[in-house]
């Protein structure tokens, strides 16, 4: 079973990458070793009138990684659109504010210190209900071209009220 599952996937059973794989190997481990300072991260919004931004942490284009983190920042009332991923997990994590998930049929709320994780196929919304903007430490493992879509947007910036809720003022 762990043989078909790794061959599934492109690797053989021991997770190194399967001959003829278009998988590449893992990095040697200080080769994927990445540190930065939150003035150094890119902030986009996937288009101009997306009431998201991202702030882009791990970037697997950058890091050859094969997943991607951000700080998702929503706006107050700021919502996903509802979205479903083929074979990515997706997890967040609220640093700040409140929000509602709609995940799998269920409608759960979301606050400060709250994580969720959603599996593949589950369509799954996250939308801001409080007062302030939501911040949550979103990762998409695997990728699934989710940070290309992310870098293909609008370059955006952080202002004082983002600083001040994620230590960069």
């Amino acid at each position: 079973m762990i043989e078909r599952a790794c061959a599934a996937e492109g690797h053989d059973p021991l997770g190194r990458p399967a001959a003829g794989s278009s998988i590449a190997p893992a990095p040697a481990p200080e080769e994927g070793l990445q540190a930065r300072r939150l003035a150094d991260c890119p902030v986009y919004r996937i288009s101009p009138t997306d009431s998201n931004r991202f702030v882009m942490l791990i970037d697997p284009h950058e890091a050859a990684s094969g997943y991607v983190s951000v700080v998702e920042i929503f706006d107050v009332g700021g919502r996903t659109p509802p979205n479903t991923h083929r074979r990515a997990w997706e997890s967040f994590y609220v640093l700040h504010g409140q929000g509602l998930a709609v995940a799998g049929g269920k409608r759960l709320p979301l606050v400060r210190g709250d994580s969720l994780r959603v599996p593949p196929g589950v369509e799954h919304v996250i939308e801001n209900t409080g007062p302030t903007r939501l911040y949550c430490l979103t990762t998409m493992v695997p990728d699934e071209d989710f940070a290309a879509l992310i870098r293909g947007g609008v370059a955006d910036r952080l202002d004082a009220e983002d600083l001040a809720v994620l230590g960069g003022a």
